[in-house]
């Protein structure tokens, strides 16, 4: 399996008037922009995924539908309360476990620190590599048999800019 996380973009800070909620907080404009052009450079790139899973908070949920929008696969968003902050990972790859059928090229929308936190685990076992994913950014993952562990081998970690680059 291919394993791609992509951290949401820009986001309306915490506390901003009418966003009390860290859940409610929506893309940006900018932000909205700015995603639109990492789908584009998904799209140059030729990459696809068989199903996205995304945090139902509102600035992943927009970052993932605009993805998903932006490579014609609407249909293949699934909102996931395993990707928001703080869920456990033993929760998420249990679903991924269970899905029917077993997406080979899959891309989860969320968070961070979850999704560094996440990569370290998958890649040395524990949490704590230094790594940073940028709003916006994506990585690359390949996983043989997903388990809570080490399991994957990095194959790219990318900036926003990179994605909107190719576009």
């Amino acid at each position: 399996m291919n394993l791609y996380l992509l951290r949401h973009g820009l986001a309306v800070e915490l506390g901003s008037p009418g966003y009390n909620k860290d859940a409610d907080r929506p893309l940006t404009p900018q932000g909205r922009r700015k995603i639109k052009k990492v789908a584009t450079g998904l799209r140059a790139l030729d990459l696809s995924f068989d199903l996205i899973l995304s945090s139902p908070y509102a600035r992943a949920r927009e970052t993932a539908e605009l993805v998903a929008s932006g490579l014609g696969i609407k249909r293949r968003l699934q909102m996931c309360d395993a990707l928001v902050p703080g869920a456990r990972f033993k929760a998420l790859i249990d679903l991924i476990h269970h899905l029917e059928p077993a997406p080979q090229e899959l891309l989860l929308v969320g968070h961070e620190p979850y999704l560094s936190d996440l990569i370290s685990l998958l890649l040395s076992g524990e949490i704590g590599l230094s790594l940073t994913m940028k709003k916006g950014g994506l990585c690359k993952l390949a996983i043989e048999s997903l388990q809570l562990g080490r399991c994957a081998t990095l194959e790219w970690l990318t900036t926003p800019g990179q994605l909107r680059a190719a576009a």
